[in-house]
């Protein structure tokens, strides 16, 4: 993961509009960042309405910091007084997540935590992957193609080896051919 401590910028108990804006990003962006919430976000059907909730959550709590009222954020945010209390209590998904995000920046500080396969999402740096992996498959391919030559080679040794065989066994089944067409030649003569 790479973490980027944003402390120093961003107040926990913001002050202006400015700050309550700064607290909120942060608190949707490390929560969306989140490998667990990521996973959600991949699994949901509605994931417009998924994110948008954790927006408001986000939005909801920052300005509660702030000491804005529920019937203040509500007001605000265009959403009902319900919905904001059960976010700011943790009553919703979204609502936990982005208290859990909170909680977290009092305990370290406000850190993003990066995921490794966001923060290294570059279109070089994909193509260098996925070249990097085409070569290891090629060489497998490469080795299997080997192990498969010398399989066919040894078998078809084999195979030659069975046709001399087969040829040795044919002329002396050809020679006791020959030897019972002479007993019964002889046989015949009695």
């Amino acid at each position: 993961m790479v973490k980027k401590n944003m402390a120093e910028e961003i107040p926990l108990r913001p002050l202006g509009k400015q700050d309550i804006h700064k607290l909120e990003t942060a608190l949707l962006i490390a929560t969306l960042l989140r490998p667990d919430v990521i996973e959600e976000i991949r699994k949901a059907e509605e994931r417009l309405t998924w994110v948008d909730s954790l927006a408001v959550a986000a939005a909801a709590l920052a300005r509660s910091k702030a000491g804005y009222t529920v019937t203040m954020i509500a007001d605000e945010l265009g959403r009902s007084e319900g919905t904001i209390r059960n976010h700011l209590t943790g009553k919703t998904k979204a609502g936990k997540l982005i208290q859990e995000t909170y909680q977290r920046f009092l305990r370290e500080g406000v850190k993003i935590e990066i995921p490794e396969i966001v923060a290294k999402i570059t279109p070089e740096e994909a193509y260098k992957k996925e070249v990097e992996k085409l070569k290891k498959e090629i060489e497998k391919l490469h080795s299997a193609k080997a192990a498969l030559e010398n399989k066919v080679k040894n078998l078809e040794e084999k195979v030659r080896s069975l046709e001399a065989e087969k040829s040795n066994l044919e002329a002396e089944i050809s020679k006791y051919r020959q030897k019972i067409e002479e007993i019964k030649r002889i046989l015949a003569s009695i």
